[in-house]
């Protein structure tokens, strides 16, 4: 099971209220609520690894490069050498420290590495995985990797994480027409604004789900342009000519990487936490004696 961590706790952080505070008054809902998490995917699913995937770098300069309004418009500050700032609620922030001493704490595995975003270290280890996997993430682009055949599925939470859409082919087919490697080509069609792409002007979600099915991939869709025969109506093969340089670098900016350099790390499910004088330092400090309790009974059973 591979967590896209920050998408969790900004979940948490939102669905938990911030009257959830440790004892000196600083909010630890997202703490609280990313621990609760993970006692009930542990709970309901019992997965024999579990990864917590991080943001070493939310917005990699590579992807920059590529499209410059990538994510651009959740940039709080711009630094020339490390990754920019994202603009975060201000009291979230400062959880995000406790959240990752948390979880070494406990001994569940924390992945991060500089230069990529925690999608591309999931798409890494979904690659490298030789069993089903199960990727738990409120961030629709990682259905790309839903692949039935090598067991791979998306659980997306609808309400919590007891609430959780199983995303296989059978849901993507028919919620969008396309398998997942498909996913990534409608997806860098039709844009997505919340992550700064423009997509193909006048293309959107049900006119790219029928290019796609009409030839095959985004470069069937291409070689239509060019050819006289196909049945592109003069205002799609315009657009589509006229978005070739976006079209060209767009498709390394939206798929996952699946070859970042990830560091030594064991993937295994705790079963008792790693250092139990910290968990229980840390239950003390950020008042978080009942999510460590529950989670600690998670991991036990």
């Amino acid at each position: 099971m591979l967590l896209d961590t920050a998408s969790l706790y900004f979940r948490a952080y939102f669905g938990v209220p911030d009257s959830v505070k440790a004892p000196d008054g600083t909010p630890v809902n997202a703490v609280r609520g990313l621990l609760d998490f993970i006692g009930r995917l542990v709970q309901d699913h019992r997965p024999d690894d579990l990864v917590a995937c991080m943001d070493a770098d939310w917005r990699p300069h590579w992807r920059v490069d590529l499209i410059p309004s990538y994510k651009a418009h959740r940039v709080a500050q711009e630094t020339a050498s490390g990754p920019d700032v994202e603009e975060t609620p201000d009291t979230l922030a400062p959880q995000v420290p406790i959240i990752e001493t948390a979880l070494d704490a406990f001994g569940i595995a924390r992945v991060g590495v500089a230069g990529y975003e925690a999608d591309d270290v999931i798409g890494t280890l979904t690659t490298r995985a030789t069993g089903p996997v199960d990727i738990v993430t409120g961030d629709r682009d990682l259905y790309q990797l839903v692949d039935d055949a090598r067991q791979r599925r998306v659980l997306y939470p609808l309400k919590g994480v007891g609430s959780l859409q199983v995303t296989d082919e059978a849901w993507l087919r028919e919620k969008y027409g396309v398998d997942g490697p498909g996913y990534a080509d409608l997806a860098l069609l039709r844009g997505d604004p919340s992550d700064g792409l423009p997509g193909v002007p006048g293309i959107g979600e049900k006119t790219a789900a029928k290019l796609l099915d009409a030839y095959g991939n985004l470069a069937g869709i291409i070689a239509a342009i060019d050819d006289p025969k196909s049945k592109l109506t003069p205002t799609q093969r315009k657009r589509l000519d006229e978005s070739r340089p976006y079209l060209a670098v767009a498709p390394k900016v939206v798929q996952v990487a699946s070859d970042v350099p990830l560091p030594p790390f064991d993937p295994a499910l705790p079963t008792v936490p790693a250092q139990p004088e910290l968990v229980d330092a840390l239950a003390h400090r950020w008042g978080l004696g009942g999510a460590v309790s529950r989670l600690s009974t998670a991991l036990a059973h």
